[in-house]
């Protein structure tokens, strides 16, 4: 027994997991008159990691009971006194890490990168294990930025993605998603299959590797490449419909993010003849897009309205959330190339998606691996959630 004064006690219990075990415990300690300050429970494998801060009252050996009730129940129970104090909540960073296969070396360079910045590791949670493998800590302490730069290190010598966000509501309470289309959405670049079953692929090409050199800028570049289709008869758009390959993971992805409540837009320098089609097909809230303009059944090689660009794509990204009523730090916006920076740095979480080096060098996080749905991880959805969730709904 601890002595006759009230002492602030860690109860730590260990062993295989089973109902009732902390009915038990907390059955004994309201018998006692002890006070819970603090409780954390967790089960891995079968195995229960359970610990409580609490009030040891004096004149009773609530201590014995407990040890005596862990023999009975084959469970082990230690204590330690710790400070009666409350623990002040310190701001903390979500840390995400994600790689097809991820090893004890490669979580050790992550932990020992968060160490080096005076980052504590107080929780991590398995996200997931397929289609890739995936964990979430929690770090208190230590100084954010200098955190993000020391992990960006380990990401590329360790080939894995490694994402820091600042954890808070503004994290959990995201409600909009802005996707880029070509090669985010969807595998495709649909210009190049339009020119492809037109039969002006190179063509599109070089005036495309003109643009990627820097002698053309986005809307240069554009109308060029859409001259060249004046004369194709708008039924390529149902064959080019049919060809267009989601990326990975995409339904998936769509489908969580309207169970949670989530709005869905995309946001395209492409076509609005393919974007209008994918936001049926997904059941998309939003879609923007350029518009191919087309009489008498012929694309006239012109486009109707504005252009989609760089900007453009911001701008539309801040109209679409003032209609949804939804504060831009609730935006997460998501893209892969140089046409999406300024998308991504308007929303409150920017991810660059298997992006050219300079984009995933100047977005907030990057992800690397083949699979939209990875991004769910981002916002701390675990895959086994998502597959329940497709379980009762199937």
């Amino acid at each position: 027994m601890l002595g006759v004064s009230t002492e602030t006690v860690l109860v730590r219990v260990n062993g295989p997991d089973r109902p009732g075990i902390l009915a038990g415990v907390l059955a004994l300690m309201a018998d006692a008159g002890s006070q819970v300050q603090d409780i954390e429970q967790i089960t891995i494998r079968g195995h229960l990691d359970l610990s409580l801060v609490a009030t040891v009252p004096g004149g009773r050996d609530l201590l014995k009971e407990l040890l005596l009730y862990g023999w009975d129940n084959q469970i082990a129970i230690a204590f330690e006194r710790v400070d009666p104090s409350p623990s002040v909540h310190r701001p903390a960073v979500v840390v995400t890490v994600l790689a097809g296969e991820l090893g004890p070396a490669q979580l050790a360079a992550v932990a020992t990168a968060v160490a080096a910045t005076d980052g504590n590791i107080e929780r991590i949670i398995r996200l997931a294990r397929q289609p890739v493998h995936s964990y979430e800590l929690l770090v208190a302490g230590g100084e954010m930025a200098a955190m993000k730069q020391a992990l960006i290190e380990v990401s590329r010598q360790w080939g894995i993605d490694v994402a820091v966000q600042r954890e808070g509501l503004h994290r959990r309470a995201a409600r909009l998603v802005v996707l880029d289309v070509d090669s985010t959405l969807i595998q495709d670049e649909v210009i190049d299959l339009l020119a492809r079953a037109y039969g002006c692929e190179q063509e599109v090409a070089a005036i495309t590797a003109s643009a990627m050199a820097g002698d053309l800028d986005f809307e240069a570049s554009l109308r060029q490449r859409v001259k060249l289709l004046a004369g194709c008869p708008e039924s390529v758009f149902e064959a080019v419909r049919q060809q267009v390959r989601l990326t990975p993971g995409a339904r998936t992805f769509v489908r969580t993010l309207r169970r949670l409540g989530y709005r869905t837009a995309i946001v395209s320098g492409g076509f609005t003849q393919i974007t209008d089609y994918l936001q049926a097909e997904l059941g998309l809230d939003h879609a923007h897009a350029n518009t191919l303009e087309v009489v008498d059944g012929v694309l006239t090689g012109s486009l109707v309205g504005p252009i989609v660009d760089r900007a453009g794509k911001a701008a539309i990204l801040r109209r679409v959330a003032d209609a949804e009523g939804i504060p831009l730090d609730q935006v997460v916006a998501i893209g892969d190339g140089a046409n999406d920076l300024d998308m991504l740095e308007v929303a409150g979480l920017g991810v660059a998606f298997n992006a050219k080096p300079a984009v995933r060098d100047a977005a907030q996080t990057a992800v690397n691996v083949p699979y939209l749905d990875a991004i769910l991880f981002l916002l701390g959805v675990r895959r086994e959630d998502v597959e329940a969730a497709d379980d009762d709904a199937g």
